[in-house]
């Protein structure tokens, strides 16, 4: 009885294949180049919504993310050059009041969710969260002050970008060509 169940079990799983003449096996080795596929059968009416509102928000604040990225990385540069502690800080409030005076209007109308995509945004591009950033340039006290004054509308400083739980925002980025 137990030789005869595995025989029936052996001609179901090889059945198939008596009839062929070839197998053909396909291997994908290369996964990094292979785009991320969004199933839309599966979402409902609101998921839809919900990401069409994440990617209006990731197309508007993308910009100021790589603008932020950039600004960053030429103060940095500026500043490995400054020795003089006190030179440093006037350095780092000059750029401060200059990125104040030309982006406060525009980052001003942002939205609350417009803000968390954005510090996740701000996160992905420089490696470094908002409360890091805060920390390193303003110091441990403001950036705490920054956090419980954010925390009253839903923001996390210390917010990360993660792919994996992000991927929304990574596929709208690539599709979108924003990178």
């Amino acid at each position: 009885m137990k030789n005869a169940f595995v025989l029936i079990c052996v001609s179901f799983l090889f059945g198939g294949l008596w009839g062929q003449t070839e197998i053909v096996r396909d291997t994908v080795h290369d996964f990094e180049r292979l785009d991320p596929v969004m199933v839309s059968g599966s979402m409902d009416e609101a998921k839809i919504k919900e990401y069409q509102i994440l990617k209006r928000r990731v197309i508007k604040t993308m910009p100021f993310a790589k603008m932020a990225a950039y600004k960053m990385k030429m103060m940095e540069d500026q500043l490995s050059t400054i020795t003089n502690n006190r030179e440093r800080k006037k350095y780092i409030k000059k750029c401060e009041s200059s990125l104040k005076a030309m982006y406060t209007g525009q980052l001003k109308n942002l939205t609350i969710g417009e803000g968390q995509v954005l510090m996740k945004l701000l996160h992905r591009e420089t490696g470094k969260t908002s409360w890091e950033i805060l920390k390193n340039y303003r110091g441990t006290a403001e950036a705490f002050f920054w956090q419980a004054f954010g925390s009253f509308w839903g923001h996390d400083l210390k917010s990360e970008f993660d792919p994996v739980v992000d991927y929304q925002i990574e596929h709208i980025i690539k599709i979108a060509n924003l990178e």
